[in-house]
């Protein structure tokens, strides 16, 4: 659907407006209510000067604020630009350099990194601080004072999400609202098996027909909006007349999510991978062993994005409540690419996925990799032609592919396919450690060692190697105390069930393994550590 995504929410907000769109805590805000404060807060960024095509950068914590920050962006079409509130000042510098940022909607506590970031902007003059800060306009009082800005005509504009990855500095993918809808719709109407409407009048009849049916979802986005997988699913849920709800705390907290279902009878959980389904299933256990179970009865389909999902901690899920684990490779670039669904009962295979329409495996030539051979490629789904990275051309040619007169995108995930036509997944190709000419997926060495019961958490990294180029390293979190659990022990189990040159052949014991708040592996400070051995000392196998 060609419709600037504004135009597209309130379409939904005029047929439910008097039914909550967001529940967050005791507070709940209905699609009226949305509608209106985002339009006050579009009204008041108006006033300064912020208009179409001008980026607002977005500093908060999940909760209403977010989303209304976003819609209030988008009604101005405008562009939301997302910025993570670990950022330090430096860090948030270079994304509103990068995105040349005009205004800024920012928790009152970020508020000394983010004023020092603006030293030396040109354009960053406007700054909101939800909660109220000195030198910024407070949130509620400017939305109290301001009129909403009026509806208007608008074309189809432009979406930016930065991603920050594993490495390197944060890049922002730049794509259209046609992009959005198509993506955030299959998030929505995609897991009720409804279709995707076409227009603005069909999105009119189908969410009469949805509300008048009842709400359809109710999801809880655990990771932060700050990232696309609970951005995404977020506004997926509530284009599909559902309603999104959002924890309280400022970290995850495993045990309010389990009250959080319970209490608001949540159908669908997003998370993203172990960094959120471990702590959850630990509180699940203790709950059970404590005689004081979870109601998860409600819970219908829990969700992962981008990131590994290990087969015993989805085992241990599915004994507290009959629900799907949909398990999906996708990326900010585009996608997704696969699907992994588990039920209870199932034959745990946590890297078997099946393609996606449209997705392909192909060699370095951009040939479909043969089913069965054995061979190692990349997956590719289809990318429109504006699809991009801000400002980086090279960027943009190298993971957006023109192959048989169709753009691809293709960011580096690792698959081969098998004869029945579903893949193998193996990670990221930066991932792929050489060593003595065997090449070693470290996301399949950390799926065997996370299924150790000693192991808690785990990440993997090439290492330096005189003899092999690079060995085999990882840095482990041990489950409770860690006991007596060492090195050879580690080894010896990768080794019984991997080939012998896939084992460790460093470990680093930490307490804890670093992960952004998205779930995402801090691959730097693997890296550091693993080479280091300083947390708290490096022990070796032969």
């Amino acid at each position: 659907m060609r419709e600037n995504f504004a135009t597209v929410l309130e379409t939904v907000a005029d047929v439910r407006a008097d039914r909550t769109a967001i529940t967050h805590g005791d507070r709940s805000l209905t699609w009226g209510r949305l509608d209106d404060r985002a339009a006050r807060l579009a009204g008041y960024l108006s006033s300064q000067g912020v208009g179409p095509e001008d980026r607002v950068a977005i500093a908060l914590y999940n909760g209403p604020e977010y989303v209304e920050s976003v819609f209030a962006a988008l009604k101005l079409r405008a562009i939301p630009v997302n910025v993570n509130y670990r950022y330090q000042a430096t860090e948030m510098r270079h994304v509103f350099d990068d995105a040349q940022v005009a205004a800024a909607i920012f928790d009152a506590s970020l508020a000394p990194r983010v004023i020092e970031a603006q030293h030396g902007s040109e354009r960053l003059r406007t700054l909101v601080a939800v909660g109220g800060q000195p030198g910024s306009q407070g949130y509620e009082a400017l939305i109290g004072a301001t009129a909403p800005l009026p509806r208007a005509e608008r074309g189809v504009d432009h979406w930016l999400m930065y991603t920050g990855g594993t490495t390197g500095q944060p890049k922002g993918v730049l794509v259209t609202h046609e992009w959005l809808f198509a993506v955030v719709g299959g998030n929505g109407f995609g897991l009720i098996g409804e279709p995707i409407p076409d227009s603005l009048a069909a999105l009119r009849a189908t969410t009469q027909r949805l509300t008048e049916r009842g709400t359809t979802i109710v999801c809880l986005p655990a990771p932060p909006l700050m990232h696309a997988t609970g951005m995404y699913t977020s506004l997926g849920a509530l284009l599909a007349s559902g309603r999104v709800v959002f924890l309280t705390g400022r970290s995850y907290d495993a045990d309010e999510l389990a009250r959080t279902v319970a209490a608001q009878r949540v159908d669908t959980v997003s998370i993203v991978g172990d960094v959120f389904a471990l702590p959850l299933a630990d509180a699940l256990d203790r709950a059970a062993r404590d005689g004081r179970p979870y109601d998860l009865s409600s819970l219908r389909r829990m969700m992962s994005v981008g990131v590994t999902w290990s087969a015993d901690v989805k085992r241990r899920l599915l004994a507290h409540a009959d629900f799907v684990c949909r398990d999906v490779v996708a990326a900010s670039e585009g996608g997704p690419f696969a699907i992994c669904e588990t039920r209870r009962g199932d034959d745990v295979v946590t890297s078997r996925f099946l393609l996606m329409p449209g997705a392909r495996v192909i060699d370095e030539a951009g040939r479909d990799v043969v089913p069965g051979s054995g061979q190692v490629g990349v997956l590719a789904a289809p990318a429109d032609d504006e699809i991009g990275y801000l400002g980086d051309v090279g960027k943009t040619a190298q993971t957006f592919r023109v192959l048989g007169g169709r753009r691809w995108v293709v960011p580096g995930d690792l698959a081969s396919v098998e004869t029945d036509g579903s893949i193998t997944f193996h990670g990221r190709d930066n991932r792929v450690i050489n060593t003595g000419g065997e090449k070693v997926f470290a996301e399949e060495v950390e799926q065997v060692l996370i299924e150790h019961p000693g192991v808690r958490d785990a990440l993997v990294v090439g290492l330096p190697d005189p003899r092999f180029g690079h060995r085999v390293g990882a840095v482990v979190a041990p489950a409770g105390a860690g006991g007596d659990l060492t090195a050879d022990d580690l080894a010896g189990y990768v080794a019984s069930r991997l080939a012998d040159y896939k084992k460790p052949r460093t470990v680093v014991f930490v307490t804890d393994v670093r992960r952004s708040p998205s779930g995402k592996a801090d691959l730097r400070w693997a890296q550091a550590v693993a080479a280091a051995g300083q947390e708290p000392a490096v022990r070796r196998t032969s």
